[in-house]
């Protein structure tokens, strides 16, 4: 790592907050002696004043001792300042050499205090100062304006770097508060990737699993029921629906599973299942034995409704060839009615088993409907039967659903 530059160690001390800056009770002792080095200099070199004598020296100097608490109680310390300039003035010693310190308390205050206390403070510190220049000379109107004008000056400073530290202080807190935003938004995308990606492997396996059963099953029975008369071609139709089935398991599989070897953004996802795959939903659940219906009175809708679609009416079929019995009777229903999509999926079965092992496909379907703000009920039906029913928005903004 690069070790920061002069330069930039000056803007750090600059946008530093005085009040919880690193070392500052030995930065402000070693600032108290550079003050009163210039002093003595100051008091030495500039004819403005007679030259300080041992009691002129002793005001000098003590004046910057308060300067090294100046952070920790700034007004206390420019009172303390106040307290050996004052006298120092008064006897006519060298002028310019005895305010270095008063202007550096001064400047504490306005930097480190409100706006009020810092007016009332450079309001106080003129009335001294003109005061002490009157009594000491009632015709030095230079003086008094030079005397005002520093003081003036010092105070501005500080306040504009007091403003200009709080707004820094605003932008990093800005900074850091849209990091913190980002970073929750990442761990929501991912929780949200991950239960899509289980949504997807739940769906995609259950149908698989339960119409491979159903397929084996009828190639089973076809084996055991008559062995010497065998039914070859019933048996080969049943081999040939398993293996298209794990086919077309496998081509989805391998879409979905994409998804987590891919670095770029979602968009750049497979094209989603939609309304055009109901078909072949319907299709394959015939191959398992069922009596299927459908009655699509829809063309069209957006992709994220259609995958939820898709979704909804291939668990629901799964299910039904599943728990609803041998030669159950699905109808699959789709329609658009008052700007949404309305889809039912009801069969004529027994439906699961009283007191079985709740699964996730009812938990599915019922995700899959709010990722897109729709809402979904499932249930027995009054004359007998299972009933799927969702409403879906066709204006929906939902997430894209896989």
């Amino acid at each position: 790592m690069q070790a920061p530059t002069t330069g930039n160690r000056i803007i750090a001390a600059i946008n530093r907050d005085p009040l919880t800056a690193p070392h500052a009770l030995r930065n402000d002792s070693v600032l108290a002696v550079v003050v009163g080095v210039l002093a003595v200099a100051l008091a030495l070199f500039v004819d403005d004043g007679r030259r300080p004598d041992a009691l002129g020296w002793a005001l000098l100097l003590v004046s910057h001792v308060p300067l090294v608490w100046r952070r920790r109680r700034p007004v206390l310390v420019l009172l303390a300042v106040v307290a050996c300039v004052f006298p120092y003035h008064f006897l006519g010693y060298a002028h310019t050499a005895g305010t270095q310190a008063a202007y550096v308390a001064l400047y504490t205050v306005a930097v480190t205090g409100r706006a009020l206390r810092t007016v009332l403070v450079g309001i106080g510190v003129i009335t001294l100062s003109v005061g002490v220049m009157l009594t000491f000379s009632a015709h030095e109107t230079l003086g008094l304006q030079k005397a005002s004008g520093w003081v003036v000056a010092v105070l501005f400073l500080g306040v504009d770097v007091r403003f200009y530290r709080r707004y820094v202080t605003s932008i990093v807190e800005r900074a850091e508060r849209a990091e913190r935003t980002r970073e929750e938004e990442a761990r929501r995308r991912v929780a949200e990737e991950r239960l899509r990606i289980a949504r997807d492997l739940h769906d995609l396996l259950a149908h698989t699993i339960t119409l491979i059963g159903v397929q084996t099953s009828v190639a089973a029975h076809v084996l055991s029921a008559d062995p010497e008369r065998l039914d070859r071609e019933t048996v080969a139709k049943a081999l040939d629906d398993i293996a298209e089935t794990c086919r077309s398991a496998r081509g989805e599989l391998r879409t979905t599973l994409e998804v987590l070897r891919e670095h770029g953004p979602p968009e750049a996802r497979g094209p989603l299942p939609g309304l055009d795959g109901l078909p072949d939903l319907a299709q394959a659940a015939r191959l398992a034995g069922a009596r299927v219906e459908q009655a699509v009175r829809i063309r069209q809708a957006p992709p994220a409704v259609g995958a939820a679609a898709y979704r909804i009416v291939q668990e629901a079929l799964t299910n039904a060839v599943r728990h609803a019995g041998p030669d159950v009777s699905v109808r699959v229903e789709l329609e658009e009615r008052q700007g949404a999509l309305h889809l039912s999926v009801s069969d004529d079965g027994t439906g699961p088993a009283p007191g079985g092992t709740p699964g996730f496909g009812l938990v599915g379907m019922r995700e899959r409907a709010r990722s897109v703000n729709g809402t979904l009920d499932a249930g027995p039906r009054p004359g007998g039967g299972f009933e799927v029913a969702a409403v879906l928005p066709l204006t929906t903004t939902g997430k894209r659903t896989g």
